[in-house]
Parts: structure tokens; sequence; C-alpha cells
């Protein structure tokens, strides 16, 4: 459902995403890891269509993103870091707007955001002022209208940034209920995560995917590398740095 094949995107001189090329399928939960600055945002922005690859090619359902990008975008849910929306706006306002850019009837904007605010539970401030939200409400605010329109596609920047650990436990729950019919593509620097509701892990750093992983007995492999439960950050670290610290994981 995304497939992307030698993907560089070069802001001047800097090179952030250097060569990448991997595949999603329908199923797949795949955490984006790797440290800040190692070109996951950038990478994530191609794909949604926020950013034009300075070569390579990214395709999502069939569509090429640049050739035809209303059709690869009306299949995508974009959750994006920082969660941006319009502060002075409800989270009712916000998402009714949002289905009406979609190009929802006003039959569907209304079952599509009651369906999205009850899978988030905004209920309780539905009627507030986004700029009177907690840091939280926001981001399910952003997580909300990224799953409006049902996407095929979800593509999610830090999606539990801000939240609470009942929070977090939460949406871990919704993105697993929602992926045996998407591909998700969730980046994050909380490790946990990746072991609690992804399928498959790529590491990229300096712009390059430095490693592929997934489950395995016994934790997560990664080529020759096993870390057991917990022990992900080891792995990563040595991966993405060197450190040969993993202990009783490796």
């Amino acid at each position: 459902m995304i497939d992307i094949r030698q993907l560089v995107k070069r802001f001047g001189t800097f090179t952030a995403v250097d060569g990448v090329s991997f595949s999603v399928e329908r199923g797949t939960v795949l955490g984006f890891l790797g440290p800040n600055g190692a070109g996951k945002s950038t990478t994530m922005k191609t794909i949604t269509g926020f950013l034009a690859p300075t070569s390579g090619s990214v395709s999502v359902c069939g569509f090429d993103v640049e050739k035809a990008p209303l059709e690869a975008k009306r299949r995508i849910g974009y959750l994006p870091e920082g969660a941006p929306t319009y502060p002075d706006m409800t989270p009712a306002g916000f998402l009714d707007f949002i289905a009406d850019v979609r190009g929802m009837t006003r039959a569907q904007r209304t079952q599509a955001v009651a369906g999205a605010v009850e899978r988030v539970e905004l209920g309780a401030v539905l009627h507030q002022p986004i700029e009177t939200l907690s840091k939280g409400f926001k981001r399910r605010v952003g997580l909300a209208q990224a799953i409006l329109h049902d996407p095929e596609v979800l593509i999610l920047d830090e999606p539990t940034d801000g939240l609470d650990p009942n929070q977090k436990h939460q949406v871990r729950r919704l993105i697993a209920s929602m992926a045996a019919d998407k591909a998700i593509v969730i980046s994050t620097h909380i490790l946990e995560e990746v072991e609690a509701v992804c399928t498959r892990a790529l590491i990229i750093g300096r712009g390059k995917v430095l490693a592929e992983g997934h489950p395995a007995e016994g934790g997560w492999r990664f080529g020759d590398l096993v870390a057991a439960p917990g022990r992900m950050d080891a792995l990563f670290r040595r991966i993405t740095t060197g450190a040969s610290d993993l202990g009783e994981a490796a």
C-alpha cells in the first residue's frame, strides 16, 4: 500500500533522506525509528505529499504522490509532528471543517465526526476552544482528524506525545483495532510502544535505513541482533551509535 524507492530529499547542500527504500502492506504496523535528525519526519512528510522528493518515488495505494497527489492523499490519514490545528476553533468545529475539506456530505460529516470523537474520547472537550486544551487533548484532536475519513493508510508522527499512561494505552488499543485493514506507519521515540503495537520496525540514521526488525521468539530481531522484551533500547543504541551494551539482550 506504501511503496518507497530510493527516496532522496535534500535541503540545499544538506541531505536529510539518502536513498531510503521500503514498503508497507495492508495489515502492517511499522515502527519508524531513529535518533533526532535521522530523517524520520522528512520521510513521513514526503510520503504524505507535504514535501516533494528530490529524487526517487513514493506511491500510496498504487498512486504516485507526485503524479496523482489528490488520489494518494484521499487514502492517507496524517498526524504531523505537533498536531497543528486552528487554536481558536473547537474540536467539533475543527473536525467538521476537516470533514468538509474531505468532501463529505452533511450526513457523512455528522457520522464521521461522531465516530472519531467516540474513538479518541473527545466528548468532554468537544465545544471548548482548542487553545485551552491540554497537550494530550490537542494530540487527540489531531488523531481524530487523521482517522476521520477511515483512510487506508495512516501516517502517525509521535501519536502518543503528551499523553498520560492511560491515554497512551487507549491510543495503542485504537491503533491495534485498526491495524487489520490498514497500512500504518508510526514514528516514535517510545520503544515500548513499538513492542506493544508494531509488527515490523525500521531504524534509520543519517538519512539511511540501518536495520529492519520484526517480533521474534523472546523479543525483537534486527538481523543477527535480538533484544529481549523491554531491552530494545540497548539494541537501538547499538544499531544507531555502535554502543555494545546489549548485555542480556544479545
